[in-house]
């Protein structure tokens, strides 16, 4: 079975995570790919691992193309 999540590893995406009855995006690079979640750089130094489980969609993040 081949892992959905690889081809994201480096860019910036948003995720759309599930926390209970909640749905939020969360904005990030994806940094790895593990067996159970992936861990992804949120902010200055901000790594945090996410379960696979609850991520319901992975998107590319466009705000990261504007130039600042």
């Amino acid at each position: 079975m081949t892992n959905a999540f690889q081809p994201w590893v480096g860019r910036a995406v948003v995720l759309q995570v599930a926390l209970g009855d909640i749905k939020v995006p969360l904005r990030g690079k994806l940094l790895k790919d593990g067996d159970e979640t992936v861990r992804v750089r949120i902010g200055e130094g901000w790594d945090v691992d996410i379960y696979k489980v609850m991520i319901l969609a992975v998107e590319q993040d466009s705000m990261a193309l504007v130039p600042a």
